[in-house]
C-alpha cells in the first residue's frame, strides 16, 4: 500500500518518544528550524531535564545548520496530546523488543494518519518489531549515533516501508543538521554502528582481560586517533546500561562472541554505574549532560 507523504512539515512538531540520553538529543536537533519539538516520557522530572537540556543548547546549535533558527521543546506525559499532529514521532526507548513492539502498535493507532515512524533502535531492524502495526509501510529504522558532534543517521527498510518515506527522509533530514546514510539491505547494526561494534567489544575485552584500564585505552586512542573522546568515554555518554542491552542482542544473534565484554558492562551496571546520566561510570568526573 502506498504512504501518503506528510504535508507542512514545517509548521507541525516532531515528537520524540523517551526523553533519555539520545531522547534529547534527538529533540534538540528537530528544534533547530524554529519550530517545536515534543518529548513524551511518563516521568515529568525526566522529560524536564530534556527540555531544559534544548533550552541550553539549541541557539548554539540551531546557529551552525544552515537556514537554522532556534525552536522550542515541550515536554508530555500524556502520549496522545504530544503525538497529535507530529509529521514524524521517533521512538527512543530502551533496547528491549517486547517494549518496541508495544510502542509501535501504539503509535501505529494513536499517530496522525500521514505521520512517519521512526525507531532509533541501536541494533534491532524495525522489521522485528511491527507484528501490531497495521501500517508498516511508514515504519523505518532511523538511528541516530550522538548529535550534534556525531551527525550521521541510518535510515533503513522494515521490508515494507514506502519508497517515498526512504527518499523523503534523505531530502529532508540533513535540514536539520543531521545526515543520513541510507542501509541498503536489512543489517544488525546498520553502516557505522557495525563498525563500532567491533572496537567497542575489543576495548571491553582488553580491560575485562585485565590488559590495560579504561583511561589508558581511551588515552591511546585520543592520541593516535586524534579524537577528542575513546570508546569508554563515548560508551559512557551513550549509558552502560544501553551498551549491554546492545552487546545481549548481538550475542543472541552470535554465541559465539566472547563473554568478557558483557561480563565487564553487568558490573558497572549491577552498581548503578551507568555512566555520565548516573554520575559515575568508567569515569566520575560528570557535572551535567554536554551537548
Amino acid at each position: 500500500m502506498a504512504f501518503i507523504l506528510p504535508t507542512d512539515i514545517d509548521s507541525r512538531p516532531v515528537t520524540v518518544i523517551g526523553a533519555g540520553t539520545l531522547g534529547r538529543r534527538i529533540a534538540l536537533m528537530f528544534a533547530t528550524r524554529g519550530g517545536e519539538a515534543r518529548i513524551y516520557d511518563p516521568d515529568q522530572a525526566v522529560g524536564d531535564q530534556a527540555v531544559a537540556f534544548v533550552a541550553e543548547h539549541v541557539a548554539e546549535v540551531a546557529a551552525k545548520v544552515e537556514g537554522g533558527r532556534p525552536g522550542t521543546a515541550v515536554a508530555y506525559t500524556d502520549e496522545a496530546a504530544a503525538l497529535a499532529g507530529a509529521w514524524l514521532v521517533v521512538e527512543a526507548v530502551p533496547e528491549r523488543l517486547d517494549l518496541k513492539k508495544q510502542v509501535f502498535a501504539q503509535l501505529d493507532e494513536e499517530a496522525d494518519s500521514d505521520a512517519i515512524l521512526a525507531s532509533n533502535s541501536s541494533s534491532y531492524p524495525t522489521s522485528q518489531f511491527i507484528d501490531g502495526v497495521a501500517r508498516p509501510e511508514r515504519v523505518v529504522n532511523m538511528h541516530f549515533y550522538m548529535p550534534p558532534h556525531q551527525a550521521a543517521v541510518d535510515l533503513m527498510s522494515d521490508g515494507k516501508t514506502d519508497r517515498a518515506v526512504l527518499d523523503f527522509l534523505l531530502q529532508e533530514l540533513p535540514r536539520y543538521g543531521v545526515y543520513p546514510f541510507e542501509a541498503r539491505k536489512e543489517s544488525t547494526g546498520f553502516i557505522f554502528n557495525r563498525i563500532w561494534a567491533a572496537i567497542k567489544r575489543e576495548s571491553l575485552a582488553v580491560v575485562a582481560e585485565g590488559v590495560a584500564t579504561p583511561h589508558d585505552v581511551d588515552r591511546m586512542w585520543e592520541i593516535n586517533m586524534g579524537l577528542k573522546a575513546g570508546p569508554f568515554r563515548m560508551m559512557d555518554r551513550v549509558g552502560l546500561d544501553v551498551v549491554l542491552d546492545i552487546e545481549n542482542h548481538y550475542a543472541a544473534e552470535n554465541p559465539n562472541l566472547p563473554e568478557g565484554p558483557r561480563e565487564l558492562l553487568r558490573r558497572y551496571v549491577d552498581a548503578g554505574h551507568l555512566g555520565a546520566k548516573t554520575g559515575r561510570g568508567f569515569y566520575d568526573d560528570y557535572r551535567s549532560h554536554d551537548a
